[in-house]
Parts: C-alpha cells; sequence; structure tokens
C-alpha cells in the first residue's frame, strides 16, 4: 500500500509543496523500503504527536526504484519531494551541483542533535566542503555472518581474517541442497547497489579496479578475471537457489530462516538478524572481517542518509522530520518501542552507549566499527585509482554503468553467459565511460 501511494505521489509534479491546508504543511519522504525505515513510519504517531503540524507522507519502494526515482527527480528539479534518501554515493556529486541544502546550519543549531556524535568516517562521506549535505540515518561497512552454533557442531573454525579461499572450503563443507540449505547467500540480483556492492569489494582485494589512474578501464584485467570467476563459481555452486535474482532483502530472509551457514553482506544486516522476533538464528551468529586476498581488509563504506533537494518549499518542516529521524533520542525510542536489535547501527558513537543497546550489540559491535573505521581505498586496495568509493565509483556515470555491469554478472551467475563473455561486454561498457574522463586529463595543464 505504501509503495503504491508513493507512486501516486511521485507522479505528481510538485507534490512535495502542496498544503494539506489550515496551518499543517504538508512534506512528501521518499525512502528506501528496508527493515530499518519501514520502522520510522511505524512510528510516525511519535512524530505526529510531537510535531502536529507536519503531515509526513512516504514514498517507499524497493532500492533500485528508489534510486531511479529520486535521482530523476532530484537532478532534473521535479520538485515531487521534501527529503530524500541518498548515500554517500550521491551526497558531494549533488552538493556540488547545487541540488542539496547545507544542512550543518540547521544540524548546529538543533538542541541536543550533536552532529559531532556521528561516526567520523560517515561524517565525512556525507560532508562537502566541511559541511553536511545529508545525516546518517544508519551507516555501515560489510562482514561476513556465519552460523556459530553450526561451525561448533561440526568441528569447523572460521579464522579471525578470512580469505576467500577459506570461506569456499567452508561453503563446501556445509552445504547442503537435499534439505534445502545453502553454504553460502551472495547478492546476485543486477544493480550497482546490489550484486556490484559485494562484487566490487571482492574485485578489489583480488587486486583488481574499475578504472586506473589513468581513467584506463580494467574490467577485463586478470586480477578482475578471477575475482569475478570466484564469486560467480562460489554462489554458483554453494550458493542460494535462484542466485542471479537473490538480492540484499532475498539474502536476508533466507538467513534470518536458517537456510545459509555463512552470508557476507552489510553489516547492517544485525538489525533484523539479531532481532529473536523475526529470525529464527537470533544469538547464533558469529561475525568476521569481510574476506581479502591481497588486501588488508575488504569492507565497504556506506550510509543511507536524509537530504533535503534545493527544490524543496518546506525545508524547515522537512529539517523537523530528518531531525527526529536521525536525532539520538529516536535511538531510544526505537529500542523501547520496537526492540533494541532493530536499533539503526553505524550511524552515531553514542548508540553503543546505551546499556540496553550495548548488551544486544554485544555479538557484532567491535566487528562492525572496526569494519567501518577500516574502510578506506589505502587498506582495500592494492593499486591508487582517481575516483572516490570502495563498493562504487563516485561519478554521475556508475550509476547506469554499474547496472550494466551488473546485469552482465547476473547473466553469468544464471549461466546464460560465460564471465569472459561478461567482462568482455562490461569492458565495452566501461570504456565508453571513461573516454570522457581521459579527455579531461588531456586537458588539464
Amino acid at each position: 500500500m505504501l509503495a503504491a501511494t508513493g507512486l501516486t505521489l511521485a507522479g505528481c509534479a510538485g507534490a512535495g509543496a502542496v498544503s494539506s491546508g489550515g496551518d499543517t504543511e504538508q512534506i512528501v519522504v521518499a525512502i528506501v523500503s528496508n527493515p530499518q525505515m519501514q520502522d520510522a513510519i511505524a512510528l510516525q504517531e511519535q512524530f505526529r504527536a510531537e510535531h502536529p503540524g507536519i503531515d509526513v507522507q512516504f514514498v517507499s519502494l524497493p532500492e533500485n526504484e528508489a534510486r531511479a526515482k529520486i535521482t530523476a527527480s532530484v537532478a532534473t528539479g521535479g520538485g515531487e519531494f521534501d527529503v530524500v534518501m541518498i548515500s554517500n554515493y550521491e551526497t558531494a556529486m549533488w552538493a556540488q551541483n547545487g541540488w542539496l541544502e547545507n544542512l550543518q546550519p540547521y544540524a548546529d543549531a538543533t538542541e541536543g542533535y550533536h552532529p559531532e556524535d556521528f561516526v567520523p568516517s560517515v561524517r565525512e562521506a556525507l560532508s562537502y566542503e566541511g559541511d553536511l549535505y545529508s545525516v546518517p540515518f544508519y551507516g555501515e561497512s560489510s562482514f561476513l555472518a556465519y552460523r556459530q552454533d553450526m561451525f561448533t557442531e561440526q568441528g569447523l573454525q572460521m579464522p579471525e581474517h578470512p580469505t576467500w579461499d577459506q570461506v569456499a572450503d567452508l561453503a563446501a563443507e556445509l552445504h547442503d541442497p537435499e534439505q534445502d540449505f545453502a553454504g553460502i547467500c551472495l547478492r546476485g540480483l543486477a544493480g550497482w547497489g546490489e550484486n556490484m556492492a559485494p562484487m566490487s569489494t571482492v574485485i578489489n582485494t583480488y587486486g583488481g579496479q574499475w578504472f586506473d589512474e589513468h581513467w584506463d578501464a580494467t574490467l577485463d584485467s586478470p586480477q578482475v578475471r578471477s575475482a569475478v570467476t570466484d564469486y560467480v563459481n562460489l554462489v554458483r555452486d554453494y550458493g542460494e537457489p535462484g542466485a542471479a535474482t537473490a538480492g540484499f532483502g532475498e539474502c536476508l530472509t533466507m538467513f534470518t530462516q536458517g537456510q545459509a551457514a555463512m552470508w557476507y553482506d552489510a553489516t547492517s544486516m544485525v538489525s533484523s538478524v539479531e532481532d529473536p522476533s523475526s529470525s529464527t538464528v537470533a544469538g547464533d551468529v558469529g561475525y568476521a572481517p569481510a574476506p581479502v586476498m591481497e588486501t588488508e581488509a575488504a569492507g565497504w563504506l556506506y550510509s543511507w542518509a536524509l537530504a533535503i533537494p534545493a527544490t524543496s518549499e518546506h525545508q524547515d518542516a522537512a529539517w523537523e522530520f530528518i531531525s527526529w529521524m536521525t536525532h539520538p533520542d529516536y535511538m531510544h525510542l526505537v529500542g523501547e518501542e520496537i526492540g533494541w536489535a532493530r536499533v539503526p547501527p553505524g550511524s552515531r558513537l553514542s548508540t553503543y552507549d546505551i546499556p540496553e543497546y550495548a548488551e544486544v550489540a554485544g555479538a557484532y559491535e567491535e566487528e562492525m566499527l572496526r569494519a567501518m573505521e577500516h574502510a578506506s581505498q589505502e587498506v582495500t586496495m592494492t593499486e591508487p585509482v582517481p575516483y572516490r568509493g570502495i563498493q562504487f565509483v563516485a561519478i554521475p556515470e556508475f550509476q547506469d554503468l554499474g547496472t550494466r555491469v551488473g546485469q552482465q554478472m547476473s547473466a553469468a551467475i544464471a549461466g546464460q553467459v560465460t564471465v569472459e563473455e561478461a567482462l568482455a561486454q562490461s569492458q565495452r561498457y566501461a570504456e565508453t565511460v571513461a573516454a570522457s574522463y581521459q579527455a579531461q586529463q588531456e586537458e588539464q595543464p
């Protein structure tokens, strides 16, 4: 129902500037329909009680659809939305283009908001020229979740710093298709923010990259070929059924329902994995660093964050909502009303000082914060690159490029093309994008 309502609102130009009458302002908020965001929708009675003059209408869509709709609206100045959920991929680029409002003055002036409390790596990633242009709802890196109870029962041990070769051996040991049980779950669903997120970190740790320092496309390099081959073989041999169409949501369901031994993905998974009301494996899961090959670390850095488009005519009301949803008090609200396991992780340092949350987060807190601290190109890549980003390339063209490449990788997982064919086509896509950046380099003195 929320998605359908969102589509209707988004189809009306200027919907974000509509007033519901009287002294009430209506704001339209576009968010991704991940579990933590659905919790925020469920808690709206609390917001309405505190802000009776603001009527919030949500546009809640799956990740790929939300990205496309939000990008199209903000880039064209469509004005449909007053608040948009974006990430550290978009924030600096969009701020430079003048598409977003500077949120630093709002954050500094809001009592008890404490922007300095945000996890440093996340705060920096959401800033442009030193100011916050979006604020984090949650932050994440990536790590490897595994069924600690099953490892113990079968006499297996997760290495302190696992390699992808070791993970493959463990997956082979635990895979049991006759019992509908996968050795590992890995994203295969096409999308720059779906299968290309984990796959890009594998490419990095194998010594590969999207582009070298001279903007030469390198998706046909031996390092990339080795990384993609191992990823595809791993998920085809020991992964989930229908892996080519499995994204974060599908892997989350599979792992929390006890149908996979391991899962490499976003650290934000913990809000659902450790929630006993919805997860059958809560309390039985261990967490290890992102698997590596040639690098010290391999975790990504990402944050789902809230921003105000420059076209919004209700910016003060928009900030009232944003500050409510990202305030330290919101963490207590979620914990007390929904459960401490569901508190959005990785955004504020003070969250880990809440005793009730610290008790729940004991299994993963140290590993999560360490992953976020070490999420830099210096330790997750073997060679310097001309772009920002670990699991993405921070250029405008990457949404299209990453999704096109993701489609090729998904086809390889499905067995529709070989890895060599998928990478050859991906290389051609990347070379087209690289040409304009190489031209810019040649023009520079």
